[in-house]
């Protein structure tokens, strides 16, 4: 009896390494929310918090901001990679699947219409919808990529959703909204996956 368990269990971990992507790395998202609080504390001490004092004008404040959203996402998805094919590495497991490339596609769609919508909110002027409108549209690609991956990056999506309908109520907050957003709760839910998960 015992052995037949076994056996469904090595059989059900098969089925899910090659349905899942599942070399996704906790520490990928202690780091993504840790830039993300450097990111947004640089725009708020810098420009955001007494704007009047910089000698900078509206679209040089607007190119820094991108440039300052940029280099965090670029940190961010850099690191992410590499430590989940780390993780895949020491697992002798393939980095690159079907599962990947989905769980990629699935998030990837929502975060190209949200960014694509964010730049609209810039040319508009509007830049106070932006902290909102990010945190939605990454929330619905984390919800729609979660079908792929580990489950709790479908309550990291619902989080991320619900502070992004708080900051789009309480616009003048909506740094500190996208703040615990993309980075508190990185953090938090990057510890749980990595206890969870990565030190197994």
């Amino acid at each position: 009896m015992d052995k037949q368990l076994e056996d469904i269990k090595v059989i059900r971990d098969m089925m899910e390494r090659s349905t899942k992507f599942l070399s996704l790395s906790g520490m990928a998202g202690v780091v993504a929310g840790t830039t993300a609080i450097i990111g947004s504390a640089f725009a708020y001490f810098f420009l955001l918090r007494n704007p009047e004092d910089t000698d900078l004008n509206r679209f040089q404040e607007i190119v820094i901001l991108v440039a300052d959203a940029l280099t965090v996402l670029t940190i961010s998805l850099g690191f992410g990679i590499y430590l989940s094919w780390r993780k895949a590495k020491k697992r002798n497991q393939k980095f690159i699947t079907k599962s990947t490339l989905s769980t990629v596609y699935n998030l990837l769609l929502p975060l190209a219409v949200g960014g694509i919508f964010s730049l609209i909110c810039l040319y508009r002027g509007q830049i106070e919808l932006i902290a909102s409108v990010t945190l939605i549209f990454y929330g619905l690609g984390l919800v729609n990529a979660s079908k792929y991956t580990f489950e709790e990056i479908h309550y990291l999506g619902i989080t991320e959703i619900i502070l992004g309908i708080g900051a789009a109520i309480y616009l003048a907050h909506g740094v500190l909204f996208w703040t615990i957003g993309f980075g508190v709760c990185h953090i938090v839910y990057g510890l749980i996956m990595y206890k969870k998960y990565d030190m197994k």
